[in-house]
């Protein structure tokens, strides 16, 4: 179903709240900013604001809560023809594509979120839920029933906490020439590829 102008417009508006909310992050830290201070930032009422944003914690962790769901969205999306691995990769990739699809954003978010680790703490990457759904599409795709046969819920785990893994090294990086947040996910699940799944 198409996308309605009014949903494209509310998406555009709670967008420039993210980005407001971002950057009043990076600058004064999570904790020191209100919502009022928010909404002036956006150009937009104190009353408006609460129209489009659940909490000033989803707007700095929303995202990643939210990397689980697309992550299986886009593992079911991967061709029939692929192995289990790569697909599981391609899904992981093409949500660290999307999350740094900002830069701007992208760096005032890590900041924020490196001046805030307390709140980083209350955000799963990839929840129990997920991680079910995952195992059973690998399951469906490697002929396997992740009841009886540990493959595909090894699979799920050890891909992900490689990938959990590049984002927390990517997160405490100080360097601003180090490698992206992409390239390092690419390493990390090529390296769990190689040593597990040879």
């Amino acid at each position: 179903m198409a996308e309605s102008l009014r949903d494209r417009q509310k998406a555009l508006i709670r967008q420039d709240i993210q980005r407001a909310a971002l950057r009043l992050f990076a600058e004064r830290g999570f904790d020191a900013v209100t919502t009022e201070e928010i909404a002036a930032a956006a150009g937009i009422g104190h009353s408006t604001y609460f129209r489009y944003v659940t909490s000033k914690e989803d707007l700095l962790l929303g995202t990643l809560r939210r990397a689980g769901a697309v992550i299986v969205d886009n593992l079911r999306a991967r061709p029939r023809g692929e192995s289990a691995e790569e697909a599981l990769c391609q899904a992981s990739l093409r949500w660290s594509r999307a999350f740094i699809a900002e830069e701007e954003a992208l760096e005032n978010w890590r900041a924020a979120v490196r001046a805030a680790p307390h709140v980083l703490d209350r955000a799963a990457m990839i929840g129990p839920f997920e991680r079910a759904q995952l195992t059973k599409l690998l399951g469906d795709r490697m002929g396997a029933r992740p009841d009886e046969d540990l493959g595909p819920g090894l699979l799920v785990h050890t891909m992900l906490a490689a990938a959990e893994f590049a984002f927390l090294r990517w997160l405490e990086d100080d360097d601003p020439r180090g490698p992206t947040l992409h390239q390092l996910t690419e390493q990390a699940l090529e390296g769990a590829r190689t040593q597990c799944w040879k």
